[in-house]
């Protein structure tokens, strides 16, 4: 089975978080990426020849995933590949969709030969034995297999539904349904016999068929053409980390030890590429409480709650609570931070307050400046 992981996401719901990156590349839990566990499970579950199709901002997330060595991904018999964006005659270089981003690397996949390929988010959080799902397939005789979490009924309306019968077999697709009949919610993870999905691709393409997308196009026709397309039931934790919100409350989710997060868990391991970084350090003013703090980390302030990602300088009188501060921050002396996220190598002026609510995450930009800096006043 060849892994496929769409990871050129340009995360507009993420804001200023992604203007310079892909959302697959923002960082979680203070030492982590988000493709970090995409990649962790391929990793898990014996997933060893990996093709990761980019397309928005690539450049830092190419550079984080590299040959695929820290997750074990690169050597004789495993394999990481990087698949630049597409481009096509008029120089445009956004692929349509999801599976016209598949079309588009027919060659790769082709390459590599595969009975199956497995379509996987680069930008969710989460932990899954792709193995598990390889033997359910394989076992309903299955042409198509998409991974399916039961979502509370009422919240249902938001994700794409898949209905099934007794055996498992998926009889409908509803895209956002108004009323829906089921809570099976599509994960947006596939399993496709190849052959099969190539041919499908093909003939599309090449007759100018609405073939663009998985969710909208794929399979509907898949369903329609009475293939045996099954549903996976995946009770874990999981989450889209697609919003602030969503992306806020999965950091403190990991906080406070939500089951099926647990990242510690050395059975299933999350890896990720570790930068260089001194010890942290904690003064003896500092006072912690429930929070992430990583190595390279300068510790002069009150933490409540909040994650503090590599190389954070917290100075004297400093308070924050709630927040998630990304890699590279600079807090000056006597800031308030709260129910915030602030974003890669940004620097707040003494005395600011940075300050959101539950309901409202405040963000602050990757490389923005907040207030009166040194040598600006």
């Amino acid at each position: 089975m060849l892994g496929l992981i769409l990871a050129g996401g340009k995360g507009t719901r993420l804001g200023k978080l992604t203007s310079d990156q892909a959302k697959p590349a923002v960082p979680f839990g203070g030492r982590y990426r988000i493709i970090d566990f995409t990649l962790s499970n391929c990793a898990n579950s014996g997933v060893r020849n990996i093709g990761i199709i980019t397309q928005y901002e690539p450049l830092l997330l190419n550079k984080h995933i590299g040959n695929g060595a820290s997750w074990g991904l690169d050597g004789l018999e495993a394999s990481t590949t990087i698949l630049q964006p597409y481009t096509d005659n008029a120089g445009s270089k956004w692929f349509k969709g999801t599976s016209h981003a598949i079309y588009q690397n027919i060659s790769f996949i082709d390459n590599e030969d595969p009975e199956y390929v497995l379509i996987l988010s680069g930008d969710h959080i989460y932990k899954m034995d792709y193995e598990s799902m390889l033997q359910n397939h394989i076992d309903n005789n299955a042409s198509l297999t998409v991974a399916v979490i039961d979502v509370p009924m009422n919240e249902a309306s938001r994700f794409g539904i898949m209905n099934t019968d007794v055996s498992g077999r998926i009889t409908e697709f509803e895209e956002k349904p108004e009323h829906p009949k089921s809570n099976h919610a599509s994960m947006g993870i596939y399993i496709f016999n190849w052959k099969r999905l190539r041919e499908v691709l093909t003939t599309a393409f090449t007759t100018n068929d609405d073939m663009l997308d998985f969710g909208k196009n794929v399979i509907p026709y898949y369903l329609k053409s009475d293939e045996r397309v099954f549903a996976y039931q995946f009770a874990g934790y999981w989450k889209d980390v697609g919003t602030i919100s969503s992306l806020w409350s999965a950091n403190m989710e990991f906080l406070d030890g939500s089951d099926g997060l647990n990242l510690y868990d050395r059975s299933w391991r999350i890896y990720s590429k570790n930068p260089i970084a001194p010890p942290q350090i904690i003064t003896d003013n500092a006072r912690i409480n429930n929070s992430m703090i990583v190595d390279g980390c300068y510790v002069d302030g009150k933490i409540n709650h909040s994650v503090l990602s590599t190389n954070v300088d917290v100075q004297r009188g400093s308070k924050i609570s709630d927040s998630v501060i990304m890699p590279g921050v600079k807090i000056g002396k006597n800031v308030t931070i709260k129910y915030a996220i602030v974003g890669e190598n940004a620097q707040i002026g003494d005395g600011a307050v940075v300050e959101g609510s539950i309901d409202d995450i405040k963000v602050i930009g990757n490389s923005e400046r907040v207030g009166v800096l040194p040598n600006e006043d």
